[in-house]
């Protein structure tokens, strides 16, 4: 039995779900799903300029769990920039 997934604490809340590329109708492309927890990683590393281990603990997670999810949503965003999908963030 996996152990239970512990909770991450996410401090902001994103004003949007969806991006896309333009002029492109939304139901005409393949969506990327981005959980709230990656977009949390990104905007702490990288708009707040948190190192990785101070980014971990305002999560509540290890830096090594902080690590994966931060690689998850670097892929995901390289994925739907260059093959030109939409990217939805759900909870």
């Amino acid at each position: 039995m996996p152990r239970p997934r512990i909770y991450r604490r996410i401090s902001c809340r994103l004003k949007s779900c969806f991006f896309k590329p333009q002029g492109i109708p939304l139901r005409n492309l393949e969506l990327v799903i981005l959980t709230i927890e990656e977009a949390e990683a990104l905007r702490l590393k990288h708009l707040l300029g948190l190192d990785q281990i101070e980014a971990a603990k305002k999560m509540g997670i290890s830096q090594p769990t902080f690590q994966r999810t931060l690689s998850s949503a670097y892929k995901k965003i390289a994925e739907a920039l260059v093959k030109g999908k939409a990217i939805k963030i759900i909870n």
